[in-house]
């Protein structure tokens, strides 16, 4: 077993092991503040749905890489390797689906009431839930398509009429054919992606105009920002990295789809770049939810306090 496949073994795994903890830390602390009765926002079940998606992508990608990337070869049947891609891919697509209906509903909620927005800002919270799912649906369509080259390494096709993934294979097709592919499963991404960048112009332009407000009654006024001005910048630092890692990731997923006979580096420097985005996004969520969980803590001892002085 070569050093690099060691060095990238240890990689996959440290990034599935701390995205795999750092997901499910924040999922536990949603039943957490469903237990304590804190009341939920809108965004809460768009985060749920990000993270359970982040926890599909890391798992099924990360996990086969990792030990196909410790020297265990041709693990996986053909019916496995279809499975885990199709529910990677399913899980990559809600997770950029789900950032970006963050993003524009952070946009919606913190315009201003004489907007052109005003009337779907009073709406948008009907239609979160809906949005989400067909994302889901959405995805799990598009996705399909991978059920149908995907094959495993005990394929008995020949190895000329397969591209190598690693641990999973992929049935070759002209050039043609292939910018095609790549071209449909990048047209939502991309919607999405100029969505994400939309909504954070707006959010950025609308946070500048309340800080030049702010500044004349500064003197008279608290120096902490509101709920909403912090809510939105989690938002715009949670999109800024995830645009950041989608880039780069977008360049090597391309390349995958277009290069006749990838590289061992092109393969794994996909997938560590596919990966970084659901690892690093929880703990950028913490900050922001553990001051929530601390003020409903707050409040339900002052609560209970006040009961007992009854």
């Amino acid at each position: 077993m070569a050093a690099c496949d060691v060095t990238a073994g240890f990689i996959f795994l440290s990034q599935t092991v701390v995205g795999a903890v750092g997901n499910s830390s924040l999922l536990l602390h949603y039943l957490f503040l469903d237990f304590t009765g804190c009341r939920a926002r809108h965004t809460d079940l768009i985060l749920k749905h990000l993270i359970m998606a982040n926890l599909l992508t890391l798992l099924c990608k990360g996990v086969p890489q990792t030990v196909e990337a410790f020297g265990v070869k041709a693990f996986l049947s053909d019916i496995g390797c279809k499975l885990l891609f199709y529910l990677h891919r399913v899980g990559r697509g809600v997770s950029i689906g789900s950032t970006c209906f963050l993003s524009v509903f952070q946009a919606i909620k913190i315009s201003p009431g004489d907007s052109s927005c005003s009337e779907l800002k009073a709406n948008i919270p009907k239609y979160v839930g809906s949005s989400i799912y067909l994302c889901w649906i959405l995805y799990s369509l598009v996705n399909v398509i991978f059920l149908m080259f995907i094959t495993g390494k005990r394929s008995s096709k020949t190895i000329t009429s397969l591209k190598d993934f690693g641990y999973c294979s992929a049935i070759r097709h002209d050039r043609t054919l292939n910018s095609l592919q790549a071209a449909f499963l990048t047209f939502p991404d991309a919607l999405c992606v100029g969505l994400m960048l939309w909504a954070s112009s707006s959010m950025v332009c609308i946070l500048q105009r309340h800080k030049q407000r702010m500044q004349h009654i500064q003197k008279t006024s608290s120096s902490r920002s509101s709920p909403e001005s912090r809510a939105t910048k989690t938002v715009l630092l949670l999109v800024s990295t995830f645009v950041s890692f989608y880039t780069l990731s977008c360049i090597f997923q391309v390349s995958l789809a277009v290069i006749y006979n990838p590289a061992w580096f092109v393969v794994n420097t996909a997938a560590i770049f596919t990966g970084c985005f659901p690892a690093v996004s929880p703990f950028l969520l913490m900050s922001r939810r553990s001051s929530r969980m601390h003020s409903a803590w707050m409040q339900n001892r002052k609560d209970a306090n006040h009961m007992r002085e009854i």
